[in-house]
């Protein structure tokens, strides 16, 4: 039983429609795959009706935009109410903070020599709810300053280069109050990729896991290579907390991030799904 908790479609900065993502979840022979879009909840339906026709399960899942001190985390959220008013309200300011970033970054990278347009970003963006940065990168790419979005992020975007421009991010605790509050499962998203060791060392991760409730880490992610990996695991063993693994699947927008790349056991999974079936009182199965 293959299992990949995080994967991303075209309602948030992947390439693939929902249904087109679960199709091709199918043909990779995951048995289940979760929908974990950037502060929206729009592709699930979606994604779900696209499961049941093909026999995979899909999972109802979101990734928040959270900060911890002046550094980006990000935050899984399995099975959560999506009708949850403090989560919805805070999903709402987020996305709001993502379009009111986009009149200052594009002016930031015009004065820089990238003469790209907010039209342009928004062409690439389409229905979106969750203007992000790759929407920038790709918008870079079709005007010809760029190769493709990891030049793009390397060269201009990520934290720190001189394209970036931040936005408002809920605290990792109270995003992390807010997915258990909403009956959710919250695992944190790649903690040690991309430099963030420094930010979220095991001491950070064992006052959110004994003071916030955070129930699990993503472990096994291409963002950490196997050292990270064994140090990881063998915390998130002592510590107790769930243990989960993911492609972290953008389509076409991430490189080496093929569709069941890494997977979640099938303990912890059940795990998971015991956990939201007593936070929203329903029948052990199916996170909701």
């Amino acid at each position: 039983m293959r299992i990949d908790l995080h994967t991303h479609s075209n309602v948030s900065d992947g390439t693939d429609e929902p249904a087109a993502l679960v199709e091709a979840a199918a043909r990779s022979g995951l048995a289940v795959v979760a929908l974990t879009d950037h502060d929206t909840f729009d592709g699930l339906d979606e994604a779900q009706a696209a499961g049941e026709r093909l026999g995979v399960e899909v999972v109802r899942g979101v990734e928040l935009s959270t900060r911890y001190g002046d550094d980006s985390v990000h935050l899984l959220g399995y099975g959560v109410d999506e009708t949850d008013p403090a989560l919805s309200a805070e999903m709402a300011a987020i996305r709001d903070g993502r379009e009111r970033r986009l009149q200052i970054m594009v002016q930031r990278l015009n004065d820089l020599g990238i003469m790209i347009t907010e039209e342009m970003v928004l062409a690439q963006a389409g229905d979106s709810p969750s203007l992000g940065r790759p929407h920038f990168a790709d918008a870079m790419v079709a005007h010809g300053d760029v190769a493709d979005r990891t030049e793009a992020f390397d060269r201009w975007l990520a934290e720190g280069r001189p394209g970036y421009v931040g936005r408002h991010a809920v605290d990792l605790e109270r995003a992390i109050g807010l997915v258990r509050g909403a009956g959710g499962v919250a695992v944190v998203a790649h903690p040690w990729g991309r430099g963030r060791a420094e930010t979220l060392p095991t001491d950070v991760l064992q006052t959110m896991i004994t003071e916030h409730g955070l129930d699990g880490i993503e472990v096994d992610h291409q963002d950490h290579d196997q050292q990270t990996r064994a140090a990881l695991r063998a915390f998130a063993t002592e510590a107790g907390v769930l243990i989960t693994g993911s492609s972290d699947y953008h389509g076409t927008g991430k490189v080496d991030h093929d569709l069941g790349c890494n997977t979640t056991d099938p303990e912890m999974f059940d795990r998971l799904q015991r956990l939201v079936g007593e936070r929203r009182g329903q029948p052990s199965g199916p996170a909701a």
